[in-house]
């Protein structure tokens, strides 16, 4: 059947059948008309087969005299569809009629359909730079890694680039026609352009056709065409408009940051602008995120949906009621490589880890009232204050690399556990005891004084990209004049991490475990009511690390009043009594010097000679 002629119904003329791929036996009857002049598939059929281009539409969607039917000239194409049936009807040709449902392309933003028609168009020919462009996409460092798949592709197959449209609103695009020939010269193009800079953008509207001839210097016969520019040349060129043209600024841009559908919109526009003036990209990085979703529905949420999410989005909401640093928080907490969930219970829940961020740096702040680091500060640490600065090395070179990369989650997720559990539940635990016990001035607590001085003043400045309002607050409370966001960002210093006292950490921390499930144990038994009141016999294979520690170091870390440490040939385990030692009613450690100061009977040793050293009322 293909090449068969068919005649029209009512018109004097005839057609071919041809076979198209874009026609399919699972929807329809699997016949369709071909019109080359309303649809971007029957356009490509028509320049194949060489079919005469015919678009009886105007551009208020009325047909032309084209259309063959005088009464239908003037009329819109949809409002004529009752015409096309009477007609057919009319001649003996329609064999049935019924409504039928199918999919119809709409607008987006007006919501009505669309008419498509074949009109004359002005074209970028994107063959002539695409070479130059896929080159300079490997010039980008592009985040995540896949986006310099995504665009390349896209590139790759880019067809020539129209760049008129037929709309009343946008940059008018500066074309002047002798009758039907356009005038290709750029020579009037940057004649236009001055006189927009002279004049301002209305003055495209306020002269007439003649009048804009004559500030241009062209014949009075020359009208000019009343289209606009593609919206992604405005963006486009915001490199050469924007960067280009502000001497604060500097070309090309450091990085730009869009969603993942902009590899096909303003990455790859301002790709191909920037390629056609200066030959290479204008940005040195592009950073691509994911779309926002409903954290339950995992529904998109887009400025389009034009209220069909009744969720609150806007940002006063949430700062009002929970602050700007958990808003921020927010956005450092989630991967944007991926969907970025949003939702009411997340801001919750962040607050949990903003409470624990900011208590952390509260209890840095109050254990340094009296520490001057010009004169208290030590170099002689314990190995508790030799893990966590070494701790605190790791945690800036991991936040650096983060951020340097553009991953911020991972900074959230580093700054979240060194606060929570290298701090928190270890660190600032385990020092408790001497902060408060010790003499004021004793090297063990210089010593944590020192590290927690250091830790504080790498923390503030490694979460103020962040936390800025926090940070800043924290770093007033710290004695600082100059504004945090003034000072330089922490550099991680490999000679201060001690890889001995890490593993000897590590070796603590797998004890610790061992010992706090016997500990528990217990405590359901009714053996002890807490930790303190524990002697704990500690059974490790000969080899583990913590055989080689200092009794005193291990006690410490373990927050026991007593331990026995033992060797074992089998895996390690705990037994834990009830120590037969008396508690000190100071430090509520349990210890056999408790009762031999004859002054303080109630006392340790330790605690004894402290409080001996304490000014009276007297």
């Amino acid at each position: 059947m293909e090449n068969w002629s068919c005649r029209h119904p009512f018109m004097d003329r005839d057609s071919i059948l041809l076979l198209g791929e874009h026609v399919t036996l699972d929807a329809g009857t699997g016949c369709v008309h071909t019109a080359p002049g309303h649809g971007e598939e029957d356009y490509q059929i028509g320049l194949k087969f060489g079919l005469p281009l015919l678009s009886p539409v105007d551009d208020k969607g009325r047909y032309t005299e084209e259309v063959g039917v005088s009464e239908w000239v003037g009329k819109y194409v949809f409002d004529a569809n009752k015409d096309v049936i009477q007609r057919l009807d009319e001649v003996g040709s329609l064999v049935a009629l019924s409504d039928y449902h199918h999919t119809y392309p709409y607008c987006w933003r007006s919501k009505t359909p669309v008419i498509f028609r074949a009109v004359e168009q002005f074209f970028i020919r994107v063959d002539l730079i695409k070479e130059a462009a896929l080159k300079a996409i490997d010039n980008v460092h592009w985040i995540p890694h896949w986006g310099r798949n995504r665009i390349y592709a896209t590139v790759e197959a880019r067809p020539d680039w129209c760049i008129s449209r037929q709309r009343s609103w946008g940059v008018p695009l500066p074309a002047f026609y002798d009758g039907n020939q356009p005038l290709l010269n750029s020579v009037w193009i940057r004649k236009m352009a001055d006189l927009v800079e002279r004049r301002g953008t209305n003055i495209w509207y306020e002269l007439n056709d003649s009048e804009l001839a004559q500030e241009l210097g062209l014949p009075k016969a020359y009208a000019r065409r009343n289209d606009t520019l593609d919206v992604w040349i405005d963006s486009g060129v915001s490199h050469e408009a924007v960067l280009r043209r502000n001497p604060a600024l500097h070309w090309p841009a450091d990085v730009y940051i869009e969603a993942t559908d902009q590899h096909r919109g303003w990455f790859q526009s301002s790709l191909l602008t920037s390629v056609a003036i200066n030959g290479t990209a204008p940005y040195r990085e592009v950073l691509t995120h994911a779309f926002v979703v409903d954290l339950e529905s995992r529904r998109k949420i887009s400025k389009s949906d034009q209220g069909g999410y009744t969720k609150p989005t806007e940002v006063e909401h949430y700062v009002n009621k929970y602050g700007a640093d958990i808003v921020r928080l927010w956005v450092s907490s989630v991967n944007y490589a991926d969907e970025v969930p949003f939702g009411e219970t997340m801001f919750g829940q962040l607050a949990d880890t903003y409470r624990r961020i900011r208590n952390t740096l509260r209890i840095l702040l109050a254990n340094l009232y009296d520490f001057d680091p010009g004169k208290d500060a030590v170099s002689d640490l314990t190995l508790v204050d030799q893990w966590i600065v070494s701790r605190l090395q790791q945690l800036i070179q991991q936040c650096r690399d983060a951020y340097w990369q553009y991953e911020f989650h991972k900074v959230y997720h580093a700054v979240n556990h060194f606060c929570a559990v290298d701090l928190s539940s270890l660190y600032i635990d385990i020092t408790k005891d001497r902060l408060y016990c010790d003499f004021a001035s004793s090297r063990r607590r210089r010593a944590t004084q020192t590290v927690m001085h250091d830790v504080l003043d790498a923390l503030v400045r490694l979460i103020a990209p962040v936390l800025a309002f926090t940070a800043e607050e924290a770093w007033k409370f710290f004695g600082k004049s100059a504004s945090v966001h003034l000072q330089k960002f922490p550099e991680s210093d490999p000679v201060m991490i001690d890889p001995e006292a890490l593993e000897d950490a590590n070796a603590l921390l797998e004890a610790r475990s061992v010992v706090s499930q016997s500990i528990e144990a217990a405590r359901q038994q009714k053996i002890i009511g807490n930790a303190l009141e524990a002697h704990v016999l500690l059974s490790l294979p000969r080899e583990h690390r913590v055989h080689r520690l200092d009794p005193n170091d291990i006690e410490e870390f373990l927050i026991l009043s007593h331990i026995d440490l033992l060797t074992t040939d089998s895996e390690a385990k705990a037994v834990v009594e009830k120590t037969l030692y008396p508690r000190c009613e100071r430090c509520w450690r349990h210890k056999p010097t408790v009762g031999l100061d004859p002054i303080h009977p109630t006392l340790c040793d330790r605690c004894a000679a402290v409080v001996r050293q304490l000014p009276t009322n007297e």
